[in-house]
């Protein structure tokens, strides 16, 4: 199981931490670095300040918008770094919800997302194999386009810059079952989130079966060393009271969706209940201490090395650690070792 460094969402300034951060966990050998976007800053342009100060490290977004960019846009910005960066690439995308997509980027959310995610994917792979002018009859990404508004003089087009790599990896961050299922077959990983070790088998098994060797499944998960769990198990629960309550309406919330699935449903519909109401630290505190846990790696590191076995005995292939400090960053390192 190797060892990627997710560093979310870019705040303000040259950001410093970031890339200390990530020449740290290049040294102690993390395969990858993530970032992050939502309805803020982007993803692409603080991988790049990243790989002009480092060398070897891989650079992965988790996740890019599918719909903040055209899939032929998110293609060039994907050839672009990876050609800066020397082929270090990791192309994590994905579709959100209704709230983020019509609220922030001012599109229809797809009635058919599996449709939508599947085009967005085969033109990224058309642009990036550029055997051939980038074609698609689609419902969502049709290319050229055809609608009744436009000129009708768009042509099939190959990018002028031709790509570093034809098969620069593809993920997608997915939650429902079938959408999990359609990432087994259409991409080159999958970003869960909330992965629990000890549900796995029981969410995923079955569908995971049937993936493809090489096939990385990287999951995200708080990491935290610390003496007192439940105060580190803190900062989980206020990311999770957050996506959980607010990033999704009342009746259409795949987070709280797949914290159900999990087991969770009636806490789930309380911190819904709660952030709809402003009362937001009641949210973060009605989050049960055993969902928090159970999806991150927090305490002590005898605490931390016996979890992390369990982590290493399923399906994960890379464990993207949000970790906020280098002495963490160096305890799961010497315990990866």
């Amino acid at each position: 199981m190797r060892l990627g460094l997710a560093l979310g969402y870019w705040g303000r300034g040259p950001a410093p931490e970031h890339v200390s951060l990530a020449r740290e966990a290049e040294r102690l050998g993390y395969g990858s670095v993530w970032t992050a976007e939502s309805w803020g800053s982007d993803a692409f342009t603080p991988l790049t300040w990243i790989a002009a100060h480092t060398s070897t490290i891989a650079l992965g977004t988790a996740v890019a918008q599918m719909a903040a960019r055209s899939p032929t846009t998110t293609a060039m910005h994907a050839l672009t770094l990876d050609h800066l960066s020397g082929g270090r690439v990791l192309l994590g995308l994905g579709l959100s919800g209704p709230q983020v997509v019509e609220g922030w980027y001012g599109r229809p959310f797809p009635a058919s997302p599996l449709t939508a995610t599947r085009e967005y994917v085969d033109v990224v792979r058309q642009v990036l194999r550029r055997a051939a002018p980038v074609e698609l009859a689609g419902r969502f990404h049709p290319l050229p386009y055809r609608g009744g508004d436009g000129t009708g003089l768009g042509r099939p087009l190959k990018p002028v810059t031709h790509p570093l790599r034809a098969e620069l990896p593809v993920l997608l961050g997915a939650e429902g079952p079938r959408n999990v299922a359609q990432t087994v077959r259409i991409a080159d990983g999958w970003l869960p989130l909330y992965w629990s070790p000890t549900r796995a088998d029981e969410l995923y098994g079955e569908v995971l079966k049937d993936r493809q060797e090489g096939f990385r499944i990287a999951p995200m998960a708080q990491v935290r060393v610390c003496d007192d769990v439940a105060e580190g198990l803190l900062p989980v629960k206020t990311m999770l009271g957050f996506y959980i309550g607010g990033m999704g309406h009342a009746t259409r919330n795949f987070h709280a969706d797949l914290m159900a699935r999990m087991g969770y449903a009636d806490a789930a519909r309380r911190i819904q209940d709660l952030f709809r109401e402003g009362r937001r630290q009641e949210a973060v505190l009605a989050v049960p201490d055993a969902f928090a846990d159970e999806i991150s790696l927090v305490g002590p590191r005898e605490r931390i090395a016996e979890r992390l076995e369990l982590w290493r005995t399923g399906p994960v292939t890379d464990l993207l650690a949000l970790a906020p400090d280098p002495h963490t960053l160096r305890v799961l390192a010497d315990l990866s070792t």
